[in-house]
């Protein structure tokens, strides 16, 4: 595993030193082989923290394509769909929120979205997925990731796979409304990553929940 991750770094500092590097590359051209490298090498460290030699590779990927982009950005468009979502979505207890990376965030919860132990799309989840997919074809250029989330009631053997069908039944939902598959991005992270206390049914609950962020690459000139 070690091995792998020191492979995935060597590559993209390579990429960066051999990219930048390049006589018949104009200064833009330049800047966004370095950031993309760049962003393969902060991408896959973060991914080999939280995913291993698997979460390197694939950290390296996500990183390097927004560091050639130049991060993300908070358009008007952006603004007009969050701006729907949370018409959309007023008093279901979904969390509609801009991110300090300028992604817009929908916070999900158990009671909206799945039933305990389940990746059934609940009936009151569908009409949100519903006017998302709405929103996300109107903005065709965002990406989407969707992450799925449970409380530690069973082992990581149950929990883990139903976190990612979770998340896979959300894409499953927005693709058959429209929406490309190849922009939706899904991860299950099990119990790891708790909001609350699993002490109580209340805590519990609040864990249970699905994560969607939608990302506006931002464009070099």
């Amino acid at each position: 595993m070690r091995k792998i991750f020191t492979i995935t770094l060597v590559s993209a500092a390579l990429a960066v030193a051999g990219l930048s590097g390049c006589a018949n590359m104009s200064e833009t051209q330049q800047g966004t082989a370095q950031g993309a490298g760049l962003g393969a090498l902060a991408g896959a460290v973060l991914g080999a923290a939280t995913g291993g030699s698997r979460g390197a590779a694939q950290g390296a990927v996500l990183g390097g394509a927004v560091g050639a982009g130049g991060g993300y950005i908070w358009s008007k468009k952006m603004q007009d769909q969050k701006a729907a979502m949370e018409r959309a979505t007023a008093g279901t207890g979904v969390a509609v929120s801009q991110t300090q990376d300028n992604r817009l965030k929908l916070d999900i919860p158990s009671d909206v979205s799945f039933d305990v132990g389940r990746s059934a799309i609940k009936s009151n989840f569908a009409p949100v997925l519903t006017n998302f997919a709405s929103t996300l074809n109107q903005n065709p250029i965002t990406s989407v990731t969707i992450i799925g989330h449970t409380d530690t009631t069973g082992s990581d053997g149950v929990n883990n796979p139903l976190s990612v069908d979770r998340a896979n039944a959300a894409r499953d939902y927005l693709v058959g409304r429209g929406v490309a598959a190849q922009r939706v991005a899904t991860e299950g992270r099990g119990s790891r990553e708790s909001i609350a206390d699993n002490s109580s049914a209340q805590g519990r609950a609040q864990n249970r929940r699905v994560e969607i962020y939608v990302a506006e690459p931002a464009q070099r000139q």
